[in-house]
């Protein structure tokens, strides 16, 4: 499996695109659409990733943690 490279521009102009509601993303010299907001998060988040795992790093991860004392 062939790895691919992603860069800090192509990150940021996607992160850019996705605040202002665009679909069209255009960086270093390229000119992506994107089909709607979801495919253009699911991007970003699978860049994220990639970058964070090739740099030894983790993504951030959230949760939401409860508590009980056995009352009701």
């Amino acid at each position: 499996m062939a790895l691919m490279s992603f860069s800090q521009a192509e990150l940021d102009a996607l992160r850019r695109a996705y605040a202002a509601g665009a679909l069209v993303v255009e960086y270093d010299g390229r000119r992506l659409t994107y089909g709607n907001a979801a495919d253009l998060l699911a991007r970003i988040r699978f860049i994220e990733g990639q970058m964070a795992n090739s740099s030894g790093g983790s993504r951030p991860v959230a949760g939401k943690a409860s508590f009980s004392r056995g009352r009701t």
